[in-house]
């Protein structure tokens, strides 16, 4: 049935806006306007490859940090490892190119998972993915401070306040729509690319002509741990720490749906665009690090001191490549802004998450999910002091995990495909497959993809387990078993509501309708009308803690009443809601079957917000003395005033 809008009183242009909000995150879009607010390659790569692209600028510095405990002989391992995470990134560019357009709906590892290793796997990605999205725009946020703090010294005081308000900056940006927000992180996202491209390259060029040095006046050395010997284990930890400049690259996967048609095709050649700039900067970054003898510090990050050794002091060139990486740092919070909303909502939408982050807000963008991610990260930030080393060590665990699970699950995905008559089509909630002749091909790039990221997570929760990793290991089945808990009462609410059974209310014989006054007026009379819409049984209670002025209230309601019960209560201990719930109670013991109480409750509404706290909430109180009697219902009739 098609309705009016004219008939319902909507018509176009008519929505009334608050002025700030339009200015903060721009006029509500509409639900048309969707297939309009997708992205490009170039805006794609800006929006989900921040975070990835950001981890050259930190995570040098956090193989060095664990190396230098084992001086420079340790030292002389980052650009190895870093060779190996690589290595790895190829691993993984390859298995999520599959998973891409495998599942072109995007989902990620929670799909994937979902599909075709269960609920209770797939659950346990998404704990993980949602751990870890809070964590980069803390991880994030935090190292772009660390960055400004290098520059200018004088704010190191202020960076936790700073950060937090950074990462509100990034929320509202967000929550503009994800074309927009695309919009504006290109340009510093580009300007990134193109500044780390330009400092790598010169230093390149000045190593290999035997002009670049050393550092100068370089900070005093910092080690996560006292000097020891260099061990495996030690260089293990290393690698675990180097493995953070990763966690990323998952993003484009969970977010294939916000890419133009032909979406598969952009997303994946997205990804590998991603992966060729970030494995090109890690390894020239690592290893002119090395070379000019760069030391890890809190004080002055390893970047900082490979830009002013690079062009030979803080002048220009210094301060465009530290305010790029700054810039990039901080925006890289938005490849968790673009991915944790969307993962929320489907989470939301298979009943384990509240259904509220399901709902798309005025701008097109999942905007409660949005909000929590930024309330969750500043907390973190504030409780961890905006300190990248202390956080590090709950970051990337979380996403290893995810990364197992969905190609572990992406395996078996070519194994059911293998094993598919050709021909056949299967459909699944997330997508549909049938028949692949390279089955086995795919199925061993994603079994390989498995493997080194199960090895890396093992690695990552045995080396960082005492720094702070446990806590990720706790929390992760203590998420699952929230979302389970959810789950059970979504599942218990539908089963009372469906209409499969019969309806366990019995048609209503009789309406009991209740109307306390504290006075006769235009308020009163107005909901006294409606009142008596409802039944002709209606009456009228007065809570009496002055007999005085409940003489005048029987007066009135003589007067204007039309003859219908008035009953006053005594109250000696000038108590509202007792004497009234005594009253319900004694009407419920002579009810009979279909009968029901109806409350109805006069209410000032003031055009003056200011005001309303001048005013009783009668409503508010018995709603929370009788929400749990399934026989009484509670009607607020307004009346406004001025």
């Amino acid at each position: 049935m098609e309705l009016d809008r004219n008939f319902l009183g909507i018509r176009s242009g008519t929505i009334t806006l608050n002025p700030i909000r339009s200015l903060l995150i721009g006029r509500p879009l509409a639900t048309a306007d969707a297939p309009h607010q997708t992205v490009g390659k170039l805006v794609g790569l800006a929006v989900f490859s921040s975070d990835a692209l950001a981890s050259t600028a930190y995570s040098t510095q956090e193989m060095m940090l664990v190396l230098a405990a084992a001086g420079a002989a340790g030292l002389i391992f980052v650009t190895p490892l870093t060779l190996g995470v690589i290595l790895l990134l190829v691993v993984l560019t390859i298995s999520y190119e599959q998973t891409i357009h495998a599942y072109p709906g995007g989902g990620g590892a929670y799909i994937v998972a979902r599909d075709n290793l269960g609920e209770l796997p797939a659950q346990i990605a998404g704990a993980a993915l949602l751990t870890d999205y809070v964590l980069t725009v803390s991880v994030s946020v935090s190292s772009g401070v660390a960055n400004i703090v290098s520059a200018a010294p004088g704010l190191y005081p202020y960076s936790v306040w700073l950060a937090a308000a950074l990462v509100f900056l990034v929320m509202l940006i967000n929550l503009r729509g994800v074309r927009e927000s695309g919009i504006i992180f290109a340009i510093p996202t580009y300007y990134f690319v193109v500044m780390m491209y330009f400092t790598v390259g010169f230093g390149m060029v000045r190593l290999f002509t035997g002009s670049l040095g050393t550092v100068i006046d370089p900070p005093q050395l910092e080690t996560l741990h006292d000097l020891q010997g260099l061990t495996f284990f030690l260089v293990l930890r290393a690698f675990a720490n180097g493995t953070t400049a990763l966690t990323g690259v998952e993003a484009i996967s969970n977010g294939v749906t916000a890419f133009k048609e032909p979406r598969s095709k952009n997303a994946g050649r997205t990804l590998i665009m991603m992966s060729v700039i970030l494995g090109s900067l890690l390894l020239g970054t690592a290893f002119l690090a090395h070379s000019i003898g760069a030391v890890p510090s809190q004080f002055e990050t390893v970047f900082s001191q490979l830009a002013r050794t690079v062009y030979g002091g803080r002048g220009v060139f210094y301060l465009l490549t530290i305010s790029a990486t700054t810039v990039i740092l901080i925006m890289a919070a938005n490849t968790a802004f673009a991915d944790f909303p969307r993962l929320g909502a489907l989470h939301a939408g298979d009943g384990f998450l509240p259904r509220q982050l399901t709902f798309l807000g005025d701008r097109l963008v999942f905007s409660r999910g949005i909000i929590t991610l930024a309330i969750i990260a500043s907390a973190l930030i504030i409780l961890f002091q905006a300190s990248v080393t202390h956080l590090i060590p709950l970051y990337a665990i979380g996403v290893f995990l995810s990364f197992t699970l969905s190609q572990t699950g992406m395996a078996r995905r070519w194994w059911k495909s293998g094993h598919t008559k050709e021909g056949e089509l299967i459909r699944e909630p997330g997508s549909t497959y049938g028949y692949d002749r390279h089955w086995i091909t795919k199925m061993i790039i994603n079994g390989i993809g498995a493997v080194c990221t199960a090895v890396v997570m093992i690695m990552f929760a045995v080396t960082k387990f005492m720094d702070g990793a446990w806590v990720v290991i706790v929390l992760t089945p203590l998420l699952v078993s929230i979302f389970f808990a959810i789950h059970r009462h979504y599942k218990s609410l539908a089963s009372q509501l469906s209409l499969e059974k019969p309806p366990r209310q019995k048609r209503i014989r009789r309406n009991h309708v209740i109307m306390p006054i504290n006075s006769v007026h235009q308020g009163t009379l107005r909901a006294f009308q409606f009142a008596r819409t409802l039944s002709d049984d209606v009456t009228a209670i007065h809570i009496s803690t002055n007999p005085a002025e409940a003489l005048k209230v029987q007066n009135k309601w003589e007067k204007w009443g039309d003859g219908y019960r008035l009953v006053i209560l005594e109250s000696q201990y000038r108590l509202f809601l007792e004497p009234l719930i005594e009253y319900l109670s004694k009407i419920e013991e002579n009810m009979h079957q279909g009968d029901i109480i109806t409350i109805v409750i006069p209410q000032f509404i003031p055009q003056n917000v200011l005001t309303n706290f001048l005013h009783a909430r009668t409503s508010e109180l018995l709603r929370k003395a009788l929400l749990s009697r399934d026989e009484i219902v509670i009607v607020e009739v307004p009346y406004l005033t001025r």
